[in-house]
């Protein structure tokens, strides 16, 4: 089963859409699914990636939850039905 991911801010314009469908599903990880999201939309690559590493300031989540702080990192593992989300840094004041 697909697994979508909501994009937002910059990251959705650099896509083209708020929403990518992957293939990976219930059984891949996180990881494989952010692999997928940037085969689809590549020109996410250089807002997130920084040597080929996940940029510290980009928020990664799995249904509501921040993987890379509450769960296994990109190493989560996938159910069936979960929304993931991925945040460009935010910055206040």
């Amino acid at each position: 089963m697909p697994t979508e991911w909501k994009l937002f801010a910059d990251l959705a314009e650099r896509a083209g859409d708020k929403h990518v469908t992957v293939e990976a599903g219930a059984g891949d990880t996180v990881g494989d699914a952010f692999e997928e999201l940037l085969e689809e939309a590549p020109a996410l690559e250089g807002r997130v990636l920084e040597d080929g590493e996940l940029r510290s300031q980009i928020n990664v989540l799995r249904n509501g939850t921040n993987v890379l702080v509450e769960e296994e990192g990109l190493a989560t593992v996938l159910e069936a039905g979960d929304e993931l989300a991925l945040f460009p840094p935010v910055s206040g004041g």
